[in-house]
Order: C-alpha cells, then structure tokens, then sequence
C-alpha cells in the first residue's frame, strides 16, 4: 500500500482510544469458549442524569447492567490517554483494550484490561468510598499504577511472553498455582515495589506485571533505584524485551470482554455484600491475651479513659497509617479495628499508659494483625 501521510503510532492510538470498550472477536488465538449465560431480564440502562442524585439505598438497588456507563467522556480517559502516551514514548506499538466490570482484572489469553464500574462516575466512587471505605484507583496516581500493572498482563497475553525461557529462569512459571497463601518477606531485594508492598511476591506473573509497571513509568529512574538488588536483572530483561517486541504486531488479537457492565445482573447491593464478605475477617479470643498487654481492667486504672473509647478516637488515623504499611483494605482494616474495640468493651479494658504511647502500641499491634490477615489468603489479587 502507498504511503497515506498518517503518522503510523498516532493511528495506532486513535484506533486504540476507539476501541476502548468495544469487544469485536478478531480472534488470532483463542482461549476454549465461555459456556452459555443464563437469560436474564430486559434491562432499561439508565443514564447517570437519573441516579446520580439518588440516595444510596435507593442506588443500592439497581442492577450493573442498568448503569449506562462509558469509558469515553468519564474520569477514566484522561488515564488512558496517558497510559497511551507512555507506550508510545517506549515505541511500543502493542495498545491494550478496556471496558468495565465489577473489580481490576485481566483475563487470561485476553490482551485487554477490565476496569472497576465506580471509576466510570463520581457518584458510583462515592458509593464505593460508602461502602468499602476506599476508592481503589480513584486518584489520578494510582489508578495510572493500575493501569500500568494490568497493561503488563495484556502484554504478556498478547505476546505469549509466559513460556519463554529467560522469563521463566528470572520469574517462575506462570503455570504455578496462586498461593491460597503466602508469606511476604519485606526485605526480599528480589522484588520491586509497586503497587502495594510485596505484592510482586504472590506469583510469577504479578511479579512480571509489577516489574513492567515500574519500568514503564515515565521518568523513574529504576536503574538507580533498584542498584544492587537482585530485582534489577528483571528490570534489565524487560527493558530488553520491551525493545524487541516494541514494534511488533500482537500474536492475540481478540476484542473479547469476560462479564462486561452490560452482562452483570446482580444489584449494586449485591456487589457489594459479597465483596465485604470476601474481604471480611474472624477476630479469635486469642487476641485477648495482646489486648490485656496494650490495656488493663486492673482497679488502679479505673478512673482512665476506657480502650473502647479510645480506640474508638484514634480509629481513623491509626486504620490510614496501617492501610499505608500494608496495602490492605481500608474496609479489612476496619472490621479488624471495629472487632477489638467490641471486644475491649467486652473486657472492660481501660488505658494504663499515656495515650501517646498507647497509640503508637496500638498502631504496630493492629498492623501484626493485619499483616496475619495478609498471611492467611484472603487478601486481595488480582486474578
């Protein structure tokens, strides 16, 4: 064909930004095909000037799939272009796809990213906030780590990248299972750090995402940064893969979307109790012996602000620092916090040092917990 006088990389773009939550089949390798869906009712998607001024029980009860929502003209574009923008600046011709869901997601043989459905709109991040007492991806800054650790997924996806032979030596097999649990080992060098801490520890390909995202990231200087540790040779290899594939087409080249907005039936009220479920916790007696450390029910100390109270003061301050060292969910976090100080009152517990001191004990106390919590497998991947 003759040279039309279109730039090759802003056409790729543009074609990128139109596709953005279209899901054509152009299949080049396809994974086995999803079974059938159940019928569900006729849905009437109503557009946001109709339920943006509802209450949230009123919200509550809409079903996803009658949310008109779209990537285009929402809060999510401008992070897109950028995501864009800083391919393109590598010379990476590949364009990951996206459309909305219910969670941050990347399928498997799929080189697009789904998006969580609250980022689309300021009332449904309200919402969000409301019920999970967190907006995960709702700043410019980390919804863009996001972007770029998924990206590093449909990448991998659209490469076939998992079974070549120096990214296997350098980051394990993806065929490995994901650990109903694992033991991150915070001064491991082996790992950069990304989006939460340790989280390049959970698997092979979160390994390989993290890793990509931080060498994407404009103006990072990771070769200075990560100097000495054994994660600088991952780095190295992905900036040298980087550079072979970039103006490569992609091997997979479908547009298919797993449970798009549009597919899923279930009521926001729904979404939401099974997500506080997932990330819900048991709080075992065991922990009466700690508490009685950190407070007392002695008589001298009965005239001293009850722990209850207490903790009941410093709550926010102390669930953000704990959220901030671990990474955890706020609303984890929070039914942690909230079940000790049932239990305090329970105890009769009352404070026994001064409140400074009792603070900070408390603060390291609450994110051991947290971080056994990490520990047992319920924490938050993404799969």
């Amino acid at each position: 064909m003759g040279d039309t006088g279109q730039d090759p990389a802003a056409a790729t773009d543009a074609a990128a930004l139109e596709s953005v939550g279209i899901a054509e089949p152009l299949a080049a390798e396809m994974p086995p095909p999803a079974p059938p869906r159940r019928r569900r009712a006729a849905s009437r998607r109503l557009p946001p000037a109709e339920w943006a001024s509802w209450s949230d029980e009123r919200l509550l009860e809409l079903r996803l799939c009658d949310l008109e929502l779209h990537i285009k003209g929402s809060p999510l574009e401008p992070q897109i272009k950028q995501l864009y923008r800083e391919l393109k600046a590598r010379q990476i011709s590949f364009r990951p796809y996206f459309w909305l869901s219910d969670d941050w997601y990347t399928p498997d043989f799929v080189p697009g990213v789904a998006i969580p459905f609250y980022l689309a709109h300021p009332r449904l991040a309200r919402l969000e906030l409301s019920q999970m007492l967190e907006v995960e991806g709702g700043t410019p800054e980390w919804c863009m780590r996001i972007l770029r650790h998924e990206t590093g997924h449909a990448l991998e996806n659209a490469f076939g990248l998992r079974r070549r032979k120096r990214r296997v030596q350098l980051f394990g097999k993806s065929s490995q299972p994901y650990p109903e649990y694992y033991t991150p080992r915070p001064y491991s060098k082996s790992y950069v750090l990304h989006l939460e801490p340790w989280y390049g520890q959970s698997h092979p390909d979160e390994d390989f995402a993290e890793t990509f995202a931080v060498w994407l990231t404009p103006d990072f200087p990771w070769q200075k940064r990560y100097a000495g540790w054994p994660a600088l040779k991952k780095l190295e290899y992905v900036d040298a893969l980087m550079r072979e594939i970039a103006p490569l087409p992609p091997r997979v080249v479908t547009r298919r979307r797993v449970d798009p907005i549009a597919r899923l039936d279930k009521t926001l009220r729904e979404h939401y109790r099974a997500k506080r479920e997932r990330y819900g916790v048991d709080l075992p007696n065991v922990y009466d012996r700690d508490l009685r450390r950190l407070f007392s029910d002695a008589p001298e100390f009965a005239g001293n602000l009850s722990a209850a109270r207490f903790l009941q003061r410093i709550g926010r301050d102390v669930r953000h620092t704990v959220a901030r060292w671990t990474g955890e969910y706020q609303y984890t976090i929070k039914r942690v916090l909230d079940d000790i100080v049932t239990r305090c009152r329970e105890l009769k517990l009352r404070l026994a040092v001064p409140e400074e001191q009792a603070k900070l004990d408390f603060t390291i106390f609450l994110t051991v917990q947290t971080m056994n919590y990490l520990h047992s497998g319920r924490h938050r991947v993404w799969l």
